[in-house]
């Protein structure tokens, strides 16, 4: 019988119960399977060897990433911000294309007992928004509208990784008793960590959780608020309720709980390239000067105490000056940056664009060489990432902003409906749900990408709410324009067809007059999305 085990030695007892044959394998001592060291690897990645020597093989957590790299991070990001063009150049595309020229707007959905959207509730809803929106309202220091803060937000979580604003609430928060106070997330320590505390209770990154990891509090300096440096070295905390936090940050790792930099994969690769940048003009504009030298041959030349004798080379355009016997000059021509210097700078600015999510040639404001499907593939990838982050933004700030401003705007009788008064403050589950517009963009191609939309409507692929809305437009805002325009027309006296020729375009039918009236009566009624359809 075959069986596992090692082979009897002379001189050795046999063992009384015979070995028997196991279906397990033999380990190797080495950590290797028992078929051979070519097969001790199943990826090149996870062998160990000269070429792979500096590469690391102990995964780190979560924790240990955000500790180890985020100040280093921050501060590089920062510095890269302030003097690479490319960092700002992202820095301001998130902006453009995650908040917009508007920002992210709000939409009330409120429905009456019928099921139907209540129009004049949800414009209320929408009144009262925008009033707080201003910057005397929303902003605790008064200086910042919604949209700036949106800005500042998307700004510091591109930049920083992260952005934290605290709700400010009472006497402090300005006229509606509700602000945002807009706060730098490098304030809260990111070195600072315990454990042990009761109730399972533990602190990570300057934030206190519960055992189940839910944020209860963040701890900052109690001497940095208004401090002009940064300051860790205290024990003296003040600790903000995480109720009154609004932390935003993209989690790429299982228990993050700090942000890190947008760019982060690409800065070390952009300040290479910054510096690379910086030497190759100094070296073009030495070269631009073409300075030379001037040699002495063997046997020629000033002696000792002839040093202080000067030649003067006259460099004036067209001029040939004759040089003393033994003295020649020698011509500094520096070549560089040549020809190679375009195309190893492409080469480097993609993988940075690739790393920061955004098309090489927004990035670097190079559309040599790109065809119209080409810069319309990319764009349409890109926008797709920007609308990925618009949702991240959605979820994280402003439902979370939606949620709190609600109860205290109807508690405050903030929200009014003409010819209805003031919304009771028991109806707040009724007034929940809203959704949220992002900017959206302008067609690539506007004639071809129009009559898209127009069959996908036609073939009920899309609703005309649903096409409104992918342009970054209320349906219902449209169709009450809409409406409001054909009721001035017709008051101004413009016939029924001309109006219809307007608002319809190919839809009228116009013949020497003819056409299908437009009515008139009633058409200021609002319209809703149930309506897409039709």
């Amino acid at each position: 019988m075959f069986g596992f085990g090692r082979k009897k030695s002379a001189g050795r007892a046999e063992p009384s119960v015979p070995f028997v044959a196991s279906s397990v394998p033999k380990v190797s001592r080495r950590g290797g399977p028992a078929t051979g060291r070519t097969l001790t690897r199943l990826y090149d990645a996870g062998s160990t060897d000269r070429l792979t020597a500096s590469w690391t093989t102990t995964p780190l957590t979560a924790d240990q990433v955000v500790v180890r790299n985020q100040r280093a991070l921050v501060a590089r990001s920062r510095e890269q911000t302030a003097n690479n063009d490319y960092c700002k150049a992202f820095l301001r595309k998130c902006r453009q294309n995650i908040v917009g020229p508007r920002g992210v707007q709000m939409q009330a959905q409120s429905r009456d007992a019928a099921g139907q959207l209540d129009t004049d509730v949800n414009e209320a809803f929408e009144a009262a928004w925008a009033e707080w929106s201003k910057p005397a309202n929303c902003d605790v220091t008064g200086k910042r509208s919604l949209w700036a803060i949106q800005r500042l937000a998307i700004t510091s979580a591109a930049q920083d990784g992260e952005f934290m604003i605290r709700v400010v609430t009472g006497r402090d928060a300005g006229p509606w008793g509700f602000a945002l106070q807009v706060l730098d997330p490098q304030r809260c320590p990111v070195d600072l960590n315990e454990v042990g505390l009761s109730d399972g209770r533990y602190i990570r990154q300057g934030i206190e959780f519960n055992k189940f990891g839910r944020p209860i509090f963040y701890l900052f300096p109690a001497s940095d608020w208004d401090s002009v440096e940064y300051a860790f070295a205290g024990r003296d905390y003040t600790r903000v309720p995480a109720k009154f936090m609004i932390h935003g940050f993209l989690e790429e790792l299982v228990g993050q709980k700090c942000g890190l930099p947008w760019a982060s994969t690409s800065l070390w690769r952009l300040g290479m390239l910054g510096g690379f940048e910086k030497a190759a003009l100094v070296n073009a504009r030495a070269g631009a000067a073409k300075g030379g030298f001037l040699e002495w041959d063997e046997g020629f030349g000033p002696q000792d105490d002839d040093l202080e004798d000067e030649i003067e080379v006259l460099a004036e355009p067209g001029v040939w000056q004759e040089l003393p016997p033994g003295l020649k000059a020698k011509v500094n021509d520096p070549q560089y940056p040549a020809g190679e210097f375009s195309a190893f700078h492409k080469s480097m600015l993609r993988g940075a664009s690739a790393g920061m999510g955004v098309l090489y040639n927004n990035l670097a404001h190079d559309l040599e060489g790109v065809s119209y499907s080409s810069i319309r593939q990319g764009t349409l990838d890109e926008r797709e990432f920007w609308k990925e982050m618009q949702e991240w933004l959605v979820e994280t700030l402003m439902e979370r902003l939606y949620s709190l401003w609600l109860p205290r705007a109807l508690l405050a009788g903030r929200v009014k409906v003409k010819g209805r008064g003031v919304i009771p403050a028991q109806s707040l589950n009724d007034h929940r749900v809203v959704s949220w517009q992002a900017r959206r963009w302008d067609w690539i191609d506007p004639n071809a990408d129009v009559k898209a939309a127009v069959a996908s409507k036609d073939n009920l692929f899309a609703s005309p709410g649903q096409i409104i809305r992918d342009r970054g437009r209320d349906p219902r805002a449209v169709w009450r324009e809409v409406a409001s325009d054909i009721k001035e027309m017709s008051a101004a006296g413009i016939p029924d067809w001309l109006i219809q020729k307007a608002i319809g375009g190919e839809m009228a039918g116009v013949g020497g007059g003819g056409g299908v009236p437009v009515k008139t009566e009633g058409a200021g009624k609002d319209e809703n999305d149930e309506n897409d359809e039709a």
